[in-house]
Formats: C-alpha cells, sequence, structure tokens
C-alpha cells in the first residue's frame, strides 16, 4: 500500500454527507462546537476542516429534526459550553446513511477501481 499526498477535496464531495459525520462523531461521545470541529478534522486527516460558520447552522437543523439534543455544562469557572447529544432517532438514522453511504461507496469504488493508496 502506498501514501499519497492529501488531496485538494470538491468541498461538493462533502456536501450531503456532512450530517453523516456529524452524527457519528457524537455516536461516541457528546461533544461541544469546537470540539466537533477539531475531531473531524483529526478524523479526516485535515480534509475536513469545517468552520463554525458551517457547522453550527448543521447542528441546529439536526436538532430540529430530532437527531440531536443539547445540555449545558459548566467547565472550569463561569464557563459554560453547549454539549450536542445523539438522540434514539439520531442513532436510527445514522445507521441508514451508513448503510447508503457503504453501499454507494462500494459501487463507486467498484466502478473506478482502487489504487491501494493510503493517504498521509
Amino acid at each position: 500500500v502506498q501514501t499519497c499526498a492529501l488531496p485538494i477535496l470538491d468541498r461538493k464531495l462533502m456536501m450531503g454527507n456532512t450530517d453523516m459525520l456529524l452524527l457519528k462523531l457524537l455516536a461516541q461521545e457528546d461533544m461541544y462546537g469546537y470540539q466537533i470541529i477539531d475531531e473531524l478534522r483529526k478524523r479526516s486527516n485535515h480534509v475536513f476542516d469545517m468552520k463554525a460558520g458551517t457547522l453550527y447552522p448543521l447542528l441546529h437543523q439536526l436538532a430540529e429534526k430530532g437527531f440531536l439534543t443539547t445540555y449545558e455544562k459548566n467547565v472550569g469557572e463561569a464557563r459554560v459550553r453547549k454539549y450536542y447529544h445523539l438522540t434514539q432517532k439520531g442513532t436510527d438514522y445514522l445507521a441508514e446513511r451508513e448503510r447508503d453511504w457503504h453501499i454507494f461507496s462500494t459501487a463507486v469504488q467498484g466502478v473506478l477501481g482502487g489504487d491501494g493508496c493510503v493517504l498521509a
């Protein structure tokens, strides 16, 4: 397996899948906004570098759909953070999205073929 340089990703590829990525992070643990941004960046090897102005409207939409709830937690002196928690409805939706993504990505890979490289 060879190592490939990080490509510059066309942002249109991320559109429509961001909700799945956010829900997946929150399925593992409750997080606050900037923690989500940081984890997404780290786990994607800096390919997904989301800005706060993009994240918070998405989180609000997911909460409106009943996929997330929020709560506040004191951290340090007089500092409160808003945490996001995945609901059962969000867990069910994530499972559907992951299934669909697996089918889609397997089909695309079948058409494109694999080059066997791992992003570095």
